[in-house]
C-alpha cells in the first residue's frame, strides 16, 4: 500500500476522535431550524417537507434508517454546481471513479465495478447502456447510497446501491435557469438547465430539461516492450458531444395519499471523435503501422415512460409501478493503419448497433401492523430484448474469418419478497427480509445456435440497529445478507468478434459463454455511528464478502471448426474470492465543537480495501482491479459579511497492480483530484458560481502486462473551469 495511505487515516481517525470526545455524549441531536419557514399547510403536507427537508433531516432519516444508508439531498447537490451526477458521488464514501481524473467513468462501491455496484433510477435498475456520468444534477433530487442489500431494493449488489430519485412531484412552485460555460485547455463547453415545478388545474407536474456542448482534446503516449520490440506510440484525439435531457413528472393526487404518477424520461446524445497516432523514429522491432488515422461518430438514444399508482387497500397500501423503454446505441468508426506491417495500407470500416427494449411491471403491498411491525411483500417482472449488429470491412471487403456478426437476445427476469422492520424495544430495531430471484435468458447469433441459461438465487438478509439508550446519539449497526452478480446478456449470448489484426494472447478474439453461473456473496456489516447536533455525524464502517463462482473473463488458445488455433478471452466462473474493508467518515460544523472556530463545514472519509482471488496466484490477486483505499477531504465556509461561498475537496486514490491471471496483470498509478468552487448570490434571486475541477493535474499511466509484454500509456492531465449563473424566474 501507498505509504500515504496510514498516513491519511490517521488524520481522518484523529479528526473523528476529536469530535467524537468533544460532543455531549447523552443529550439527543438539536434539529436546526429550517432554512426558510414553511408555508401553511396541512398536517400531510408539514410531514412531506420534513422528508425531502434540508440537511439535518437527511440525516436524521439516515440515523432512523435500519439498513445502512447514505442520503445526499438537494441542498448538498446545489452546493457544489457538479456538472455531472458522477463529480457528485465522487466525494462520497467508499465511492471511486474509474478511469482518468476529470475524464469520468464507471461508477464503483468499495473499488468494485462490473455489476457488483448496483445502479437504480428511481427505484428501476439502469438499462440500454446509459451512464450516470451524463445525468445532470439538476434533474436529481437525491440520492441514496445503501450499503448492504435489502429485499426491496434487490439482492444484485455485493458491493452497494446507488439509487437517484429524480426531482419529485410539486412541493412548492419553482422556475429554475441555470447557463454554464466550462473551459479547458482553450475549448468552451456551454450548458443550460431548465426546471419548473408547478400545478395544472387539480395536477401537479415538473419538468426538467438541459442541454450541453462538449469539446476536449486529449493526448497519450503508449510505449510497448518486450523480448524483441521497443516502440512507443503517440496517439491524440479531439472529441465533440452533444445532448438533450428531457425528465417530468405528472401527478394526480387523490385523498388519503391516494396518487397516480406518469414519469417520462428521454435522453439524446451524439458527437465524433478523431484520433491520430504515429510511432515515433527510432523504434527497435517491427512496427504494426507507421501511423495511423481514426474517425468516429456515435448516437445514444433512451425513451423511456414510468408509471405508478399508490391507493389504500384494507389495512395497507398497494403501489403499482410499470415502465417501457427503448434505447438505442449507433457508432461507424473509419480507420487507416499506414505501412502496416501485413504488406500497404489497411483500411478498416466499422459500424454496429443495437437496440434494446425493457419492460417492467412491479407491485408492492405495506402494511403497518398494530404491534410495531411494518411488513412489505412484492413481486417484480422485467422483460428485456437486445439485438445487435456489426459490420467489418477490411480494405472494402467482409473479414471471412468473422462471426456471429448479429445478435438477438432476451431475457426474462422475476422475483418474489417480504420484509418486515420493527421495533423490537427501545433499544432495539430489526429488519428482516427474503427474497427469490429468477433470470432466463435465451440468445442467438448469426452463425450460432440458439443459447438458453436458467438461474435463481434465494437471498435472505438480516439487519438490526442497536442503541445503547432511545435517545442517544450513538447506535451500532449489524447487517447480515446474501448478494449476488448476474451475467450480463453479452457475457452469456454474445457471439464471437474476431480481433483487428493478428491474433495473439494480447489481442483475441472475444466471445459469450451460455454456461455461465451467478456468482454468490454472504456478507457481514457492522457499523458505529454518533449523531451530532447540527447535521453532523460520525461513523466507522467494517465488511466482509466470501464470493463463490466468480467470473473473470479467461483468455485461452481455442481449436476452431477448421482446425486453426486461436486465442479467445471468455468469462468463466473460477472459484471463491473474499474482499473485505474498513469505511470511515466525519461530517460537522467546526464551530459546532469549538465556538471559537470558524463557522467552517468539515467533511471527510477513508476507506480501506483487501481482496482476494483464490484462483490467481498472489501477490496483488485482487478483485477487479480494486484499490487499496480511497480518500476525500473538503471543505465550505461562508465568508463573513459577504455574499460569498468558497469551498474545496481533495481526492485520493492510491497506486495498485491487480494480477489477472498467472501471466497477466494491470497496473494502475495513483490518482489526485483537487477542485475548488466560489459562489457569489447576487441576490435573493440570482447566484453566481465559478469552480475549478482537477486542479494540479498530474499525468495518469497505465500498464497491462502480459507474459513478457507490458504496454503502458500516459494521459495528459488537464483542467476544467466552470461559470455559472444560477436563476430563479
Amino acid at each position: 500500500m501507498n505509504r500515504s495511505a496510514p498516513f491519511a487515516l490517521t488524520l481522518l481517525c484523529l479528526a473523528a476522535s476529536g469530535a467524537w470526545a468533544q460532543s455531549a455524549p447523552a443529550t439527543p441531536p438539536v434539529a436546526p431550524a429550517p432554512v426558510q419557514p414553511a408555508a401553511p399547510a396541512t398536517a400531510g403536507e408539514v410531514q412531506k417537507v420534513e422528508i425531502t427537508g434540508g440537511k439535518a433531516s437527511e440525516v436524521e432519516e439516515r440515523r432512523r434508517s435500519t439498513a445502512a444508508k447514505i442520503i445526499v439531498g438537494r441542498d448538498e447537490i446545489e452546493k457544489y454546481g457538479d456538472s455531472s451526477v458522477g463529480e457528485l458521488l465522487k466525494r462520497l464514501p467508499g465511492v471511486t471513479i474509474q478511469g482518468a481524473p476529470g475524464r469520468g467513468g464507471a461508477i464503483r462501491m468499495r473499488g468494485l465495478g462490473s455489476g457488483y455496484t448496483q445502479i437504480l433510477l428511481d427505484g428501476e435498475r439502469v438499462q440500454g447502456g446509459l451512464s450516470l456520468d451524463t445525468l445532470d444534477p439538476d434533474q436529481v433530487e437525491r440520492i441514496e447510497i445503501i450499503r448492504a442489500p435489502t429485499a426491496e431494493t434487490g439482492a444484485r449488489a455485493i458491493g452497494g446501491t446507488i439509487n437517484i430519485i429524480t426531482r419529485e412531484g410539486f412541493t412548492r412552485r419553482l422556475n429554475d435557469l441555470r447557463l454554464g460555460l466550462g473551459f479547458e485547455n482553450g475549448r468552451y463547453q456551454p450548458s443550460a438547465s431548465w426546471s419548473r415545478d408547478d400545478k395544472l388545474g387539480e395536477l401537479d407536474y415538473k419538468v426538467a430539461l438541459s442541454a450541453y456542448r462538449n469539446e476536449r482534446a486529449d493526448a497519450s503516449t503508449v510505449r510497448t516492450v518486450n523480448a524483441t520490440e521497443d516502440r512507443t506510440e503517440t496517439p491524440s484525439s479531439v472529441g465533440r458531444s452533444r445532448g438533450v435531457h428531457l425528465t417530468g413528472r405528472l401527478q394526480s393526487r387523490g385523498t388519503g395519499g391516494d396518487a397516480l404518477m406518469l414519469m417520462p424520461l428521454f435522453i439524446h446524445s451524439q458527437g465524433d471523435n478523431q484520433r491520430r497516432s504515429e510511432f515515433e523514429p527510432g523504434s527497435v522491432g517491427t512496427l504494426p503501422f507507421v501511423r495511423s488515422e481514426n474517425d468516429n461518430d456515435w448516437g445514444f438514444t433512451l425513451a423511456r415512460l414510468n408509471g405508478q399508482w399508490r391507493a389504500a387497500l384494507g389495512e395497507g397500501r398497494m403501489e403499482l409501478r410499470g415502465g417501457l423503454g427503448e434505447a438505442r446505441n449507433r457508432s461507424h468508426t473509419l480507420r487507416t493503419e499506414f505501412g502496416s506491417d501485413q504488406g500497404g495500407d489497411l483500411h478498416y470500416d466499422d459500424a454496429s448497433r443495437s437496440t434494446e427494449r425493457t419492460l417492467n411491471l412491479n407491485g408492492k403491498y405495506s402494511l403497518l401492523m398494530e404491534n410495531g411491525h411494518s411488513l412489505v411483500t412484492g413481486a417484480e417482472l422485467d422483460q428485456a430484448r437486445r439485438e445487435e449488429a456489426r459490420d467489418q470491412l477490411v480494405n472494402g471487403q467482409a473479414s471471412s474469418a468473422d462471426f456471429g456478426e448479429n445478435l438477438q437476445a432476451r431475457s426474462l427476469r422475476s422475483a418474489l419478497y417480504a420484509q418486515d422492520e420493527w421495533t423490537v424495544n427501545p433499544n432495539w430495531s430489526a429488519h428482516a427480509g427474503l427474497r427469490w430471484e429468477g433470470i432466463t435468458t435465451r440468445g442467438e447469433g448469426q452463425d450460432s445456435p440458439s443459447r438458453s441459461n436458467r438461474s435463481s438465487v434465494w437471498t435472505p438478509l438480516l439487519h438490526a440497529v442497536w442503541k445503547p439508550e432511545p435517545k442517544s446519539q450513538d447506535q451500532v449497526r449489524i447487517s447480515l445478507t446474501r448478494s449476488y452478480r448476474s451475467p450480463t446478456l453479452n457475457n452469456l449470448v454474445g457471439g464471437t468478434w474476431r480481433a483487428k489484426g493478428n491474433n495473439s494472447e494480447t489481442n483475441p478474439d472475444r466471445s459469450g459463454n451460455p454456461d455461465l453461473q451467478p456468482e454468490l456473496a454472504t456478507g457481514v456489516d457492522l457499523a458505529m455511528e454518533r449523531y451530532l447536533s447540527a447535521g453532523g455525524m460520525l461513523s466507522v464502517n467494517l465488511f466482509q464478502r466470501q464470493i463463490q463462482d466468480l467470473m473473470r473473463t479467461v483468455t485461452s488458445a481455442e481449436t476452431q471448426a477448421d482446425g486453426s488455433v486461436r486465442f479467445v478471452a471468455r468469462p468463466q466462473n473460477i472459484g471463491e474470492a473474499m474482499t473485505r474493508g474498513l469505511e470511515l467518515e466525519a461530517k460537522f460544523r467546526l464551530s459546532a465543537l469549538w465556538p471559537e472556530a470558524p463557522a467552517l463545514d468539515l467533511r471527510a472519509n477513508a476507506s480501506l480495501f483487501q481482496s482476494r482471488v483464490e484462483a490467481v496466484p498472489g501477490p496483488d490477486n485482487r478483485l477487479d482491479q480494486q484499490p487499496s483505499g480511497t480518500a476525500n477531504l473538503g471543505a465550505d465556509y461562508k465568508l463573513p459579511g459577504l455574499p460569498v461561498t468558497v469551498g474545496g475537496g481533495f481526492n485520493w486514490t492510491p497506486g495498485y497492480q491487480t494480477r489477472l491471471s498467472a501471466t497477466q496483470s494491470v497496473i494502475q498509478a495513483r490518482k489526485r483530484v483537487i477542485d475548488a468552487y466560489a459562489m457569489w448570490q447576487l441576490n435573493s434571486t440570482m447566484r453566481l458560481r465559478l469552480s475549478g475541477s482537477n486542479l494540479a493535474p498530474e499525468d495518469y499511466e497505465t500498464s497491462n502486462v502480459t507474459g513478457s509484454e507490458t504496454a503502458t500509456t500516459v494521459a495528459q492531465g488537464q483542467v476544467n473551469w466552470r461559470l455559472q449563473l444560477e436563476m430563479k424566474l
